[in-house]
């Protein structure tokens, strides 16, 4: 039974210690953090300090990262969480290394999707509208969108010009545009000209590379005959005529678009490749030796399933055995060898017109997939394009922008192809209504041998995910081979990518392959939401006019009125009154503009001309940017149209450095979707953890990899930063009575235990220091997490505590102590003030230090001092031997012989005699009552 007098000694006992506080006393750091009600409160008084401003007085001169701009047409996710961090990271560890760092974020405003979705809404409202009524509708969307995610993006802690950001919409951004295509067309990199490029029947525009998208697709895969019509040099006769004695010759063509047998107008073959002429029942085929076998099997198993309409084809054992589970094909004999080169001459008849399709040399036939002859259709694919110029063809396009036959695909047998679709709309496995019709037709002429349905990668729209088709249009493209000096621009582009650091390094790779093989770029998009293309056509003489004098007199007008001006001005209230055609002398009267607009990929690409340039704008920014940082998939797109317009119209790539960021995934490594229902939203996130949770969750995989989120990632992660917090919360309230002026002790005078915590400390700096310039984030979240939970936690401040608490309150050893906690919370909190950007502002707040700036990031980053290696050396072996010591005493206690480690006395090894040095302090460091050796 416990006495009175018992208790009161033991309340008189406890008045004596230096307890820490708790969260109950006033002027405590609390143990939860409630982020989600701290962090705004944290962001309003930034505002009101007007932090962003003071952080750009930096003595070290500027570090730009250009911001890629993202669409302002939705709710943030998490890509956009993890991009925006990271540049946040960069430009405060900037901006805390000494540089004037700034941050101008920035918007995508044109292009298609604003566009539908202001389309959808006039038409669910039933409201009738021309282009500029339309475009004024797409330019108050996407200004709401801005504001939305501009509160969303700050919300996540990101710090930057959010007064003044930077809008591809706005009239100077405009106006630059124009400029920059006017530099590119008066150095001879644009051209207007009739090309097959990707289009989406459904968004009826073009797409530049940039734009496509590949998705698995199944098509109809299908093998094709098309009877001889000439044969000058014999090919099917002599000197086999006995052989092919009343056999009718065909050429056999393989095909996964069905929907281009109208507009064939050749066969290509390889000039090198080895061909066969073969006998199989009552017909010749051409085709390539390597693909004979595939081909006949294909033939022989649409016989079987009488798939053409014609008698089954005999058949035989490739294998010459009757072997179970052999398949049979048609019995192919060989009546002749030649090379692609001698086929030239030979005609064949259209499948189903009355008209031929000769035999043509092409370098790009491949012998692993079809027959090893390719249906050739100019109008429908670039390498098809190619082939017809260099052999005259006419450059058939017989498809409509909606994706329809027009009356040029033609008929059979009475019935016209005209009004067909040829694509289907979105993610799906049916066939489009030409395949369907084409197969039958083909099928009813007897040409059809085989139809399949084949799965294969192919190409889809970006936004709406449709299927693409190669259709020749005229168009205007930037010349990706223009010569300048007698240098190919493609080579002086490749050139400017050697001199840009990559993170990572391999993504050089990604940039170099897109460039290396990318093709003229199709900037023209005909829709309604964008920069107008500056060009003027004359109706007098024909030809298209952009000279200085008349895309000058349209930035001009834009700059003034903005790109909608285009839309609404005649030629003459925008060009001078004395302007006439150059070609003909026509007056500007005699003029009309040019419809379409620009591909928004020419925007974003303009974007380090028309900001990093605008010093009178943004002071604090200059061209080149040290830096860009986005996505893997801006290889093709922005990081792409950048160089191309930067070394195009200034000789030099626009980035210095080039950071590519991974995919975020679902926790399994999926990515997220809508029917998966995996979807992790930051907003959400930052409602139930706060944006530093979701900082910390950036930092806690390498961003250059795909990283993973979800429910049990996100626990982990805040489990971390409890971890971090909790720390923090030892470190700062135990430092209630300490001052650094009045009672810190030079770092000399600290007892020993103190100065190796700070050489730990430093070697954390240390890391941190060289992950901060390496982009390297997770190496910092690894550390200092090991920090806290084996040097700190584990270790130093468990056997600080009786130093503490039962030290005289100013003593020196209690002062070395808080002297060596204040230096670790100040460190770890400007160490971390980029990344926990609120937390380590909270901890700032609570330390006492002179001169201490307002704010932990007006401070500078930590820089780590040569480690003491001596020291270092000589604790190696007492922390060694306390793990070996923390288990002995864990297993004496699990089998009952202790129940307190100060119950314990502990005898080392005879090697473990060096740690006499550290003599009586050992019991205080292993935390047991006696040491002896």
């Amino acid at each position: 039974m416990t006495t009175s007098n018992e208790n009161d000694a033991r309340r008189d006992y406890r008045t004596t210690l230096n307890i820490t506080l708790n969260d109950k006393d006033p002027g405590a750091f609390p143990q939860r953090g409630n982020l989600p009600a701290k962090e705004p409160e944290i962001q309003r008084r930034w505002e009101a300090m007007d932090l962003y401003r003071k952080s750009l007085n930096g003595p070290r001169g500027s570090f730009v990262l250009h911001d890629g701009p993202p669409y302002s047409n939705g709710d943030i996710h998490l890509g956009h969480a993890l991009n925006k961090i990271a540049k946040d990271i960069i430009t405060r560890f900037r901006t805390m290394q000494g540089y004037v760092a700034p941050y101008v974020p920035g918007w995508d405003n044109h292009g298609m999707p604003i566009e539908n979705a202001v389309a959808r809404q006039f038409r669910e409202q039933k409201k009738k509208f021309d282009r500029v009524t339309l475009r004024a509708a797409c330019r108050e969307y996407a200004a709401k969108w801005v504001d939305v995610q501009r509160d969303q993006f700050k919300r996540l802690g990101v710090r930057g010009n959010w007064e003044d950001p930077y809008l591809t919409m706005s009239y100077d951004f405009e106006a630059k545009i124009v400029e920059v295509f006017g530099e590119l067309a008066e150095q001879g990199f644009i051209y207007r000209g009739l090309k097959p490029v990707f289009w989406c029947a459904t968004c009826e525009t073009a797409l530049a590379d940039a734009e496509v998208e590949y998705e698995d697709h199944t098509s109809s895969s299908i093998y094709v005959r098309f009877p001889v019509h000439d044969d000058p040099n014999g090919v099917f006769r002599e000197p086999f005529d006995d052989a092919v004695s009343g056999r009718t010759p065909y050429v056999l063509i393989w095909t996964t678009t069905p929907w281009t047998i109208p507009a064939n107008l050749a066969v290509a073959v390889h000039p090198e490749a080895e061909y066969l002429v073969v006998a199989v029942g009552d017909a010749a085929y051409l085709v390539a030796d390597p693909l004979l076998e595939a081909t006949m099997r294909a033939i022989a198993q649409a016989s079987e399933g009488d798939a053409a309409s014609q008698p089954p084809l005999q058949s035989y054992d490739p294998y010459g055995s009757s072997e179970p589970g052999r398949e049979t094909v048609a019995t192919p004999r060989i009546l002749r060898r030649l090379k692609g080169a001698e086929l030239v001459g030979l005609v064949f008849k259209h499948p189903l017109f009355e008209r031929t399709s000769p035999v043509v040399l092409a370098d790009y036939v491949t012998m692993d997939t079809g027959t090893g002859i390719v249906h050739t259709a100019p109008g429908h694919g670039k390498e098809d394009f190619e082939t017809g110029h260099r052999y005259g063809l006419e450059v058939l396009n017989p498809v409509d922008a909606s994706g329809r036959y027009t009356s040029a695909a033609g008929a059979y047998a009475g019935r016209s192809f005209e009004g067909l679709r040829v694509t289907t709309t979105g993610r799906t496995d049916r066939d489009s209504e030409a395949n369907v019709a084409l197969l039958e037709a083909l099928k009813d002429s007897g040409s059809l041998l085989s139809a399949t349905r084949y799965v294969h990668s192919y190409p889809h729209c970006w936004r709406c995910h449709s299927p693409l088709i190669f259709r020749a249009t005229v168009q205007w493209f930037m010349n990706i081979d223009h010569a300048a000096n007698g240098v190919g621009f493609r080579e002086t582009a490749l050139k400017a990518i050697e001199e840009v650091t990559w993170y990572p390094k391999e993504s050089v790779n990604r940039i170099t392959t897109m460039v290396a093989n990318r093709p003229d770029w199709c900037v023209s998009r005909q829709r309604s939401w964008g920069v107008g293309i500056p060009a003027f056509y004359c109706n007098r003489c024909g030809d298209h006019i952009v000279t200085r004098e008349s895309v000058g007199a349209v930035a001009e007008m834009v700059r003034r009125e903005g790109s909608d001006a285009w839309y609404s001005r005649a030629p003459g209230e925008i060009l001078p009154a004395a302007f006439a055609c150059p070609h003909c002398g026509a007056p500007a009267d005699e003029l009309r503009k040019e419809t379409d607009v620009l591909d928004v990929w020419f925007d974003s690409g303009s974007t380090n001309r028309a900001v990093l340039e605008n010093s009178a704008h943004w002071p604090d920014l200059q061209w080149p940017a040290d830096v860009y940082l986005e996505g893997g998939d801006q290889h093709r797109g922005w990081f792409n149209s950048s160089l191309m317009i930067a070394t195009a119209t200034r000789g030099r790539p626009p980035y210095r450095a080039v950071i590519t960021n991974g995919w975020t995934l679902d926790e399994n490594g999926e990515t997220f979707s809508k029917s998966k229902g995996n979807g992790v939203n930051p907003l959400t996130v930052i409602e139930k953890y706060g944006a530093d949770i979701v900082r910390w969750w950036v930092v806690s995989q390498n961003f250059m990899e795909d990283t993973r989120c979800g429910d049990n990632l996100l626990k982990q992660v805040s489990e971390m930063y409890r971890r971090v917090r909790n720390t923090f919360r030892f470190l700062v309230n135990n430092l209630y009575d300490f001052d650094a002026v009045a009672h810190g002790l030079p770092e000399q005078e600290l007892e020993e235990l103190d100065r190796w915590a700070l050489e730990q400390l430093n070697l954390v700096v240390q890391t941190g220091e060289t992950a901060y310039n390496r982009y390297e984030f997770h190496r910092i979240y690894q550390s200092v997490i090991n920090f806290c939970s084996v040097e700190l936690s584990a270790f130093y401040l468990d056997v600080l505590k009786d130093r503490l608490y039962a030290s005289a309150a100013d003593s020196r050893e209690r002062r070395s102590a808080q002297t060596a906690m204040h230096r670790i919370a100040e460190t770890l909190a400007r160490l971390l003030a980029p990344i926990l950007v609120h937390t380590s502002e909270e901890v700032w707040d609570f330390l006492k230090m002179p001169d201490k700036p307002e704010s932990v990031h007006l401070a500078q980053l930590p820089s780590p001092r040569p480690p003491d290696l001596e020291m270092l050396a000589r604790w190696a072996p007492l922390l060694e031997a306390r793990e070996l010591v923390k288990k002995a005493i864990e297993e004496a206690r699990q089998s009952g012989r202790i129940g307190n480690p100060l119950e314990s006395r502990v005898n080392l090894p005879e090697a473990y005699r060096p740690l006499e040095t550290f003599a009586d302090r050992l019991p205080g460091l292993f935390l047991v009552s006696q040491i002896s050796i």
